[in-house]
């Protein structure tokens, strides 16, 4: 066959199958569906696509002009209430689930001096990345953290999980990240608050950035069986400095900069089974070459100020701003500074899809490695 010919065959089946009506046909399909059944060429390439197709589209969500927003929820509803005061954030194109992106969620949580939100535990992993205030904690199966800005923190699923902020804190605000989509399409999903509403604090306080976060260096004799990370809290000062050592060393990825993955420091594998993060930074003036993978990406800019583009479309961004990146979709990022560098935090479902054997990626042949913009 040649490529016309094929490129026409695709065409002629991507609703469906080369097959005409008729009226014997339409008789036969009214039939299945009052059997709860359907014939396979009608749907085919719908089910089957021939590459995926997000549904979601890619988003930018101005932090500027959702604080607001957020601080007003303050004094709307009490977090006893609300169980988590959070504005989560909604994809046009995934409302049904409540996703920012594929089987992603992301929210905006907020938290006042001395208020601690009830312990619980569910079946969906969750992280939290620090935006604002002071005196925020969480405490984890009795494992407690203070934490700062930028700071990437684990609820790891099944765990017993609180947080709060000191009573001689600030207002605080963290995204929230769980893959809450992807547990309910997988009807799995357990969701159990705490006997005692609070869990009682069992190790020094931050005992986890203690043991596990020390660089190249592990404790002896430890070990851990878990299938997450024994370290719960990633502090953004020696992730920074990480990443200006490798740019002292390397060019980095053509497609991401100076990136680098949160991993677990027993085993090297991501911090949690179905979700994974990264830091990038992007040298000034920086402007990556595009690339598209198997997998959902949500983004939050932790330093600088850039844009990206993402399946031909331009989204600016500046710190704090959160923006995703759907599965299969082209996208670079840009850093417009000639003197400052910027840093980029995201989150995404790559285990889940490397632990199925799902993923793949492919660059951008064309135009020198970099998408047309479209808008």
């Amino acid at each position: 066959m040649s490529t016309e010919s094929f490129d026409a065959y695709r065409e002629d089946v991507a609703g469906r199958a080369n097959v005409s009506d008729t009226a014997e046909l339409v008789d036969f399909y009214r039939d299945l569906e009052d059997q709860h059944a359907g014939a396979l060429w009608t749907v085919a390439n719908k089910i089957e696509p021939w590459e995926p197709k997000s549904q979601s589209v890619p988003v930018v969500w101005h932090y500027d002009r959702l604080r607001d927003h957020v601080l007003r929820a303050l004094d709307l509803v009490s977090p006893e209430k609300a169980g988590r005061r959070v504005v989560y954030l909604a994809n046009p194109g995934r409302r049904d689930v409540s996703a920012a992106v594929g089987w992603l969620y992301t929210g905006l949580q907020v938290m006042g001096p001395g208020e601690v939100a009830s312990a619980h535990r569910h079946s969906a992993s969750a992280l939290r990345f620090i935006m604002e205030g002071s005196g925020a904690f969480t405490n984890v199966d009795g494992h407690k953290m203070t934490l700062g800005r930028n700071d990437f923190v684990l609820t790891p699923n099944g765990t017993w999980h609180e947080h709060g902020v000191s009573e001689d804190g600030s207002v605080c605000i963290w995204q929230d990240g769980l893959d809450i989509p992807l547990m309910n399409a997988l009807e799995a999903n357990f969701y159990e608050v705490h006997p005692d509403l609070n869990q009682a604090v069992g190790y020094a306080v931050d005992d986890s950035t203690a043991t596990w976060g020390n660089a190249a260096l592990l404790p002896a004799g430890e070990s851990w069986s878990k299938r997450y990370s024994p370290l719960l809290k990633y502090e953004w000062e020696p992730t920074y400095e990480a990443l200006l050592r490798y740019a002292r060393a390397s060019d980095g990825s053509p497609f991401d900069g100076i990136h680098m993955n949160y991993v677990n420091p027993f085993n090297g594998g991501p911090p949690m089974s179905t979700i994974g993060a990264s830091m990038q930074l992007l040298r000034p003036g920086e402007h990556t070459k595009a690339h598209r993978e198997v997998g959902s990406f949500v983004y939050q800019c932790a330093k600088g100020s850039g844009h990206s583009i993402i399946g031909g479309k331009r989204f600016d961004w500046k710190e704090r701003d959160i923006f995703v990146v759907p599965s299969w979709m082209w996208h670079e990022h840009v850093n417009g500074s000639a003197s400052d560098d910027a840093c980029l935090f995201s989150f995404h479902d790559l285990p889940a899809m490397r632990a199925l054997n799902l993923y793949r990626s492919e660059a951008f042949a064309d135009n020198g490695g970099h998408q047309p913009v479209l808008s």
